[in-house]
């Protein structure tokens, strides 16, 4: 692979050698699987010891708008699928979160429980689940359960709806919503793993010094006649020592 950077007259080729990049990944096999690990095990210990879990409540509502025919139309059926937005937007009111908040006597703002709250409304049916999150599984289910009742009055007041039918009235969560270990820890070990892969390659390719007389022939184009052997201190000494020992023995 060739990278050619350039500006004017002057081009600049960054070679990439594929081969060589796996084959140093591979030398490196074990820090990056150690740094996968070791970030993967920090997420775990957040996720499941340090971060304050969160719980998730839901319950549903059956909306549908009914002519003065005892029968169900195909009207009203269209008719309630497209209203399901309005639906949503009244249960997220000001006037029905700040009764829920009077009517259970929360310490909180308007604003607040408004975060805490997620409304669903599926295509092409006519039920709006209320979802609501909270750090306490049982107040999740109050205010759950106390939205649904003051939403379905307040829709039936606004829309002019005969009843507001409860499917489902929020349960009591015994399993936490986030954070999620298992999620936390898999994108820890990824994220681990990964930001040390690019760390090696950001090196490789920063890398420019000659280290073989490969790539002499291969990046300046010249033929090597020689090479000298560098010889590290501690061989240096050992070598001495050797004559030393030579010239003993003469």
């Amino acid at each position: 692979m060739v990278i050619e950077m350039g500006n004017g007259r002057e081009n600049n080729e960054i070679e990439i050698d594929l081969v060589e990049v796996l084959h140093i990944l591979l030398e490196r096999a074990w820090l990056i699987l150690g740094m996968g690990f070791f970030v993967a095990l920090i997420c775990f210990i957040l996720s499941k010891f340090v971060l304050t879990p969160t719980y998730e409540s839901t319950t549903k509502i059956y909306i549908l708008n009914k002519t003065g025919e005892t029968s169900v139309t195909y009207s009203d059926v269209q008719m309630g699928t497209q209203l399901t937005k309005d639906y949503a937007e009244l249960i997220n009111s000001r006037y029905v979160l700040e009764e829920v908040i009077q009517k259970l006597g929360l310490e909180t703002e308007y604003r607040d429980l408004l975060r805490q709250v997620r409304v669903n409304t599926p295509i092409d049916t006519r039920i709006v689940s209320i979802t609501v999150s909270d750090i306490d599984p049982v107040q999740a289910m109050k205010v759950a359960n106390c939205i649904r009742e003051v939403a379905s009055n307040h829709i039936q007041t606004v829309m002019d709806i005969e009843a507001v039918n409860v499917v489902e009235s929020a349960n009591m969560p015994t399993v936490k919503a986030t954070p999620n270990v298992a999620r936390w820890t898999l994108f820890g070990c990824v994220a681990g793993a990964v930001g040390v892969c690019i760390m090696i390659l950001m090196q490789y390719a920063m890398d420019d010094t000659i280290k073989s007389s490969e790539d002499v022939e291969k990046y300046l184009g010249l033929s090597t006649l020689a090479l000298i052997p560098i010889v590290s201190d501690g061989e240096k000494a050992k070598i001495k020592e050797k004559a030393k020992k030579a010239k003993r023995n003469r």
